[in-house]
């Protein structure tokens, strides 16, 4: 290597491979002067202090020549995968933090997960490799929705079915196209296994391409599991898991945000009763760019609200919203204009949608502090990481105690979320839905302002440890500047904190005892 040390003729070694750059050089972005000083040398070192190893990923193929002679790669994140049909990626890593307890190994146990959950997660993130990672930096940046080809790839593979979760299963042994991640049986799923999905959701990084991928979905589809008549349901939901069509809530607007009481949208109805007539302004509405279905909330036909579902038709448009984060999302104005719905489209009762409205909150609110928290741990693990290779001041980072107090708060705050997290979810577990919605609505409303919180706080800290990184969108401060950039979309969506704070005490105070006193 150290013979080829021109720019005519230029190697160096990066984690004992090869690269000739001879013809890279020139398109280097940082000029080819700051190269030619490891110009037959190693450059490890250098390479980790400015890139991430996925840029080697990206033009192994093309420029590296192969392993140095007796050589191993020692910085390498791929690992042996679980079977023989998966991708060689990381499924766990051993960033302090940086995973769950129950999967970090060292002795940690679990009293909620069982054998069935470790498989099924690591076919997920195998999943999301295959069909979702390849492209998603691309894609956020370009603003592109996700294909419907990604859709329905992510809903064959159980993706889009268990970010629903247990309510859609028996559905789910209805759909012989759909195959659970780790062919694990419908009938073994639980909230835990949920869980997961979106926990492996909210790792991948990229705010706006995962939310373009099933947000709207997720909080969209559960009101017709609960809430439709069997023939609705039997024909909607089994082409909407399957990724064919695309669904969404439509609920916020202009004038109305968790304030859903003061929604201006409404509906009448026809005189034979067959259908209604729906106008109104929709809002901030995940996935309404490009769903086929809208779950709609308006005012009337009487003095209550009903909740309908609308089928994309005549009369109904969207525009996409700019928002903090990628286009990606599908952020969209829905526009009603005298839209007839077929009066069969009524879910729950009519006049008592706001009851529906409430109960679909919960999983709601839950489901975005599983996401987010995931996101937090995504940003732990790179501060971690970060702190032990950067050098500042003549030695790491992570040997400024300054530096230390800040991985201790910002851990402290994701454990001590997503130990809440845990223990509402087993509660998930063993409660029916009817229970889930009486007993908790509270402590789901305390557990996503406590997970909001704590990711103001980790976003904070993480910026100030990243420094300039953390406010770039690209290279090693990535992960941060994504998550700086949108961590406040959980802080508002489903309900802001100022009402989860107070729907929480006021619910605890259901059961204040009389004769209690200091």
């Amino acid at each position: 290597v150290a013979k080829h040390n021109t720019a005519e003729d230029f190697w160096l070694v990066i984690d004992s491979e090869v690269w000739d750059l001879s013809k890279f050089l020139n398109a280097h972005p940082g000029g080819r002067g700051v190269l030619m000083a490891y110009a037959g040398k190693d450059a490890t070192d250098a390479f980790y202090s400015l890139h991430k190893a996925e840029v080697l990923d990206k033009f192994r193929t093309k420029l590296c020549k192969g392993m140095i002679a007796g050589g191993k790669q020692k910085l390498s994140q791929k690992q042996k995968p679980p079977s023989e049909d998966m991708p060689s990626i990381e499924y766990r890593s051993g960033v302090p933090f940086a995973e769950p307890s129950w999967i970090r190994g060292g002795g940690w146990k679990s009293p909620y997960h069982n054998e069935t959950h470790g498989p099924f997660r690591d076919g997920l993130r195998a999943l999301l490799h295959q069909h979702v990672l390849p492209t998603m930096a691309e894609d956020e940046d370009k603003g592109s929705v996700p294909q419907l080809e990604t859709y329905q790839a992510l809903g064959r593979g159980g993706l889009l079915a268990s970010r629903i979760g247990v309510s859609c299963m028996p559905a789910v042994e209805m759909i012989p196209e759909i195959k659970l991640p780790s062919g694990l049986p419908p009938k073994k799923f639980d909230f835990f296994h949920e869980q997961i999905a979106h926990e492996e959701m909210g790792q991948c990084g990229y705010p706006g391409v995962i939310d373009g991928l099933g947000a709207g979905f997720c909080i969209g589809l559960p009101p017709m599991l609960h809430f439709s008549t069997p023939d609705l349901r039997n024909k909607v939901v089994p082409e909407v898991l399957k990724g064919d069509k695309r669904i969404c809530l439509a609920i916020s607007e202009p004038g109305a945000g968790s304030d859903v009481a003061g929604i201006s949208t409404f509906c009448t109805k026809s005189k034979d009763g067959s259908h209604y007539v729906v106008n109104g302004v929709k809002k901030w509405i995940t996935n309404g760019v490009f769903a086929d279905y809208f779950v709609t909330a308006a005012k009337g036909p009487g003095k209550g609200m009903s909740l309908l579902l609308i089928e994309r038709s005549e009369g109904m448009s969207t525009k996409p919203i700019k928002t903090s984060y990628s286009p990606a999302a599908g952020t969209a104005l829905v526009m009603y204009d005298d839209v007839k719905v077929p009066a069969t489209n009524l879910l729950g009762k009519e006049n008592e949608g706001f009851k529906c409205v409430m109960a679909n909150f919960n999983h709601e609110r839950w489901f975005i502090c599983s996401q987010c928290i995931s996101g937090m741990r995504l940003v732990v693990k790179d501060c971690m990481t970060w702190c032990n290779q950067r050098k500042a001041f003549g030695k790491p980072l992570i040997q400024q105690p300054v530096i230390r107090n800040k991985l201790a708060r910002m851990v402290g705050a994701v454990e001590s979320s997503y130990s809440w997290l845990e223990s509402i979810t087993h509660q998930m577990n063993t409660m029916s839905y009817k229970e889930q919605n009486l007993r908790l609505g509270g402590p789901i409303a305390l557990l996503k302002y406590q997970t909001t919180r704590s990711a103001t706080l980790v976003s904070d800290e993480a910026v100030q440890i990243f420094g300039g990184r953390g406010i770039t969108k690209t290279g090693l401060g990535g992960n941060v500047e994504r998550f700086q950039r949108t961590f406040k979309f959980g802080s508002i969506l489903g309900g802001s904190e100022e009402i989860m704070a107070d729907l929480g005490i006021r619910q605890a105070f259901r059961d204040m005892p009389a004769h209690a006193r200091l």
